[in-house]
């Protein structure tokens, strides 16, 4: 049961702020995705990547603002309460999204800077963090592509729960995500 002073929702900011997000995750996957179906050095495909690039510093500072709205409001309780079982495997899977969050585009800021470019952010470049280092930017490359594949089922999973939580389990998991 919910008291009077606890909310039955996460504030307007986070709802927002995760929902923006999910689409920002969206656009990301959709840019990196459809690159390849371009030929290397066309517009489009250039084009594609500037967006994951952008996307991807977004979602690095919007983290933050996340980050800090969740540690200074209180998480609304789910009703009715779930299994223990369920809170311990939901907490990895947040975890492992909000490390994605900060990690992804930081790795891929630092593989840019190591293959000696910058990092286009909406138009503009963002200030080389390293040198070039061709070896250190393929090593990065690889993890990028792993959390990226990782992310899809990560994500999934995330997607998913929430679903059975609302529609088998008919509890207020996705409702508390929800504004109004």
């Amino acid at each position: 049961m919910i008291d009077a002073l606890t909310p039955a929702r996460y504030s307007r900011l986070s709802i927002t702020l995760h929902w923006l997000m999910a689409l920002m995750f969206v656009g990301v996957y959709l840019c990196v995705e459809l690159h390849e179906s371009y030929p290397r050095g066309s517009d489009m495909r250039k084009l594609l990547m500037m967006g994951h690039f952008s996307l991807g510093i977004s979602i690095l500072l919007l983290v933050v603002v996340r980050i800090i709205a969740r540690l200074r409001t209180v998480t609304p309780p789910i009703v009715p309460a779930i299994p223990k079982w369920q809170e311990l495997l939901a907490k990895p899977v947040h975890l492992f999204l909000y490390a994605m969050m900060i990690a992804m585009p930081i790795g891929g800021w630092l593989m840019l800077n190591g293959e000696g470019r910058a990092v286009p952010f909406f138009g503009f470049d963002l200030p080389i963090l390293i040198g070039p280092n061709k070896d250190l930017a393929h090593t990065i490359e690889e993890v990028h592509e792993t959390i990226g594949k990782l992310g899809y089922l990560v994500i999934g999973v995330h997607t998913v729960a929430a679903l059975f939580h609302h529609y088998v389990m008919k509890d207020n998991t996705l409702r508390r995500m929800l504004r109004g």
